[in-house]
């Protein structure tokens, strides 16, 4: 016997989620594995804003599906191998998947699934999933790739969304690759104060509280030449209002659009248009599936970051699967400080 959740609403473009879009259902599984295949325990499960996307009969990228009404949802997740006909998978071994299905247990084929080492990570599992996975990926890729961060060069970088799973580590990361200074946007003040005091950004602006525009000029005298966009909409414009000529934007997420029925990444205002072409700033779409030929070196600088002490890694985590579409509407809503974890068994 299985539970696992059956996705059951199509929000249309401009629906706002939530749990009841969700539906918790009991099921079997064969009894038996084919050569191959691989049966698994899941541990951990990711829940993650792109996820949005995939409620949408067109996710508006060439590289997700979308979630298929009443049938098993997916993500990346973790789980232990509990029976193997893989050649390279053993009873016992850490699994992973960026197609995980929501499910306790499952039936997978073990040519799509990734062997962990949990030493790696200090034997925190989850970690895969966010700071040693694909979110750390994006975060270390987008900053080398896009922002053209270069050591004494005395760079200010902004991060919205910064307490967030990605956020969160690419104001550390930025840091670590030579940024001078580091400015995080948050909601909530227990999130401003875990990002100065916890996780080295040098400052933090509640968004929810006083004028942003003010406080980033008095926080950023010398403008910003590196912005991590996690969230667009007002913030953003109001952060490339004061970015530097030749400046960057390392384009991650547009969190506050993603309920809208706009294209990806979104048009910014004309004002604001015009600023960016004025002050040469770019402004590309990053994906991080495009550098995965550096995926193996990166995911190795960042256990090592996290071996040493120089990452710090939050996460929320929520208990049982059940409670997985509760997650993803708290996740979409900032409720999350860190990765948001859905711990399965």
């Amino acid at each position: 016997i299985i539970y696992f959740f059956d996705f059951t609403i199509i929000l249309g473009k401009n629906g706002v989620p939530v749990a009841e879009n969700f539906r918790l259902e009991q099921s079997t599984i064969a009894d038996t594995i084919q050569v191959g295949q691989v049966r698994v325990r899941t541990l951990y499960l990711s829940v993650d804003p792109y996820m949005r996307c995939r409620m949408n009969e067109d996710t508006g990228s060439d590289y997700l599906l979308p979630w298929q009404l009443s049938e098993v949802a997916d993500g990346g997740g973790i789980g232990v191998v509990e029976e193997s006909k893989h050649d390279n998978l053993a009873k016992g071994d850490f699994v992973t998947s960026f197609n995980w299905p929501w499910q306790t247990v499952a039936i997978l084929d073990g040519n799509l699934l990734q062997k962990l080492v949990p030493q790696l990570v200090n034997g925190r599992l989850s970690y895969f999933l966010g700071a040693a996975g694909i979110t750390g990926l994006t975060a270390l890729l987008g900053i080398r790739e896009k922002g053209h961060v270069a050591a004494g060069a005395n760079q200010t970088m902004v991060v919205s969304g910064a307490a967030g799973a990605c956020g969160s580590l690419a104001g550390q990361i930025g840091r670590l690759e030579g940024c001078s200074r580091v400015v995080g946007i948050a909601g909530t003040d227990e999130k401003c104060s875990i990002l100065v005091q916890e996780m080295g950004f040098d400052a933090a602006i509640n968004y929810k509280k006083g004028n942003v525009a003010e406080q980033l000029r008095e926080l950023c005298p010398g403008g910003v030449d590196v912005y991590f966009d996690n969230v667009g909409g007002d913030i953003s414009d109001t952060v490339i209002s004061q970015m530097n000529q030749n400046s960057h934007i390392i384009l991650c997420g547009q969190i506050s659009q993603y309920n809208k029925d706009v294209p990806y990444p979104p048009p910014l205002p004309p004002d604001i248009e015009k600023i960016q072409k004025e002050r040469n700033i770019t402004r590309e779409r990053f994906l991080v599936l495009n550098y995965m030929d550096k995926q193996e070196a990166s995911v190795l600088q960042l256990c090592q970051w996290i071996q040493e002490g120089k990452l710090t890694v939050r996460e929320t985590v929520v208990e049982g699967l059940a409670n997985i579409g509760a997650a993803f509407q708290s996740m979409m809503n900032g409720g999350n400080i860190g990765k948001q974890i859905v711990s399965v068994s």
